[in-house]
């Protein structure tokens, strides 16, 4: 049995190694805090090993940004806690759940579209569109945030929009999903494969609007630069679950996700953002356990 250290040990231990794989791939700690949308402060802390427990969300996303595994920057999973070990198989040989965010876990579009337009007068189709000709770009990080909020002020007219805010208090969850993540962390290891802004990931987890969950991973497309139904994204996915293609399930609402996912070996689940109860029931036939 391994013994545990104490958390400064471990904190100054995930230091050294944030450092090492930060200056592996010639990243400046600004560089890497720009990448990961952290503060400087902290990013600093971390390496110094002055934060003795840095939240699980923030070292994700760094591993992500480094594009190394996560036990790489955590170590061995014994002293961390952070690898579950009661974690299960279905009867489909699913041991992997990745669930999406919007569409899936909370609904926004319609109204974030609507409140903008008020505030605005712009026409709500205007509103859309443009939000829809650059998702894309903007989740994938080719597009930052700021730029995004100055093109669509100039199309609605006013002299600032800020998009995270109006996404932020627009969205509605989806309490019947967001259960069945919290019953499914119990038996399987579960992570979020999203498409979302930069930025809101984070926000939605700490302030509590997705649930607090020991993720196993969190694949954030403005963190990795890729999108899904990208190739790349479905690479880091599959490198960062540590299961076989075919002991993955992801449950998503667009099919062009979907079919991108089956087609590298995954399981796949279609959401019916319409018919939730119908959807998590679908859902859980699919995760029933093997004996």
């Amino acid at each position: 049995m391994n013994v545990v250290e104490e958390p400064e040990v471990l904190a100054l231990a995930l230091g050294e190694r944030l450092q090492r794989a930060r200056k592996a791939v010639r990243l400046t700690q600004q560089e890497l805090c720009q990448k990961a949308d952290l503060s400087y402060s902290t990013l600093a802390k971390i390496e110094r090993g002055a934060i003795r427990s840095p939240s699980v969300f923030t070292v994700h996303r760094l591993a992500a940004v480094l594009d190394v595994p996560l036990v790489d920057l955590l170590g061995e999973p014994q002293l961390t806690g952070a690898v579950p070990v009661n974690k299960r198989q279905s009867k489909s040989g699913v041991k992997f759940v990745y669930f999406d965010v919007n569409g899936c876990l909370v609904r926004f579009f319609q109204a974030a579209f609507t409140a903008l337009s008020e505030d605005s007068g712009a026409p709500a189709d205007i509103i859309e569109s443009t939000y829809w000709h650059y998702n894309d770009a903007v989740c994938r990080g080719d597009v930052t945030m700021a730029e995004f909020n100055q093109v669509m002020a100039q199309k609605v007219g006013m002299d600032s929009v800020d998009w995270g805010k109006y996404y932020r208090e627009a969205l509605e969850p989806i309490n019947e999903m967001q259960e069945l993540v919290a019953w499914a962390s119990q038996y399987y290891q579960i992570g979020l494969l999203t498409n979302i802004m930069p930025g809101q990931l984070n926000r939605l987890i700490d302030g509590g609007v997705l649930p607090r969950l020991p993720y196993d991973s969190i694949i954030d497309s403005s963190v990795v630069n890729a999108v899904k139904p990208d190739d790349d994204i479905y690479r880091i996915a599959q490198a960062a679950s540590g299961v076989e293609p075919g002991q993955i399930l992801l449950i998503d609402d667009t099919r062009a996700n979907l079919m991108a996912a089956e087609h590298k070996g995954w399981h796949v689940m279609w959401f019916d953002d319409y018919r939730p109860t119908d959807s998590v029931a679908r859902v859980r036939k699919v995760l029933e356990l093997a004996d």
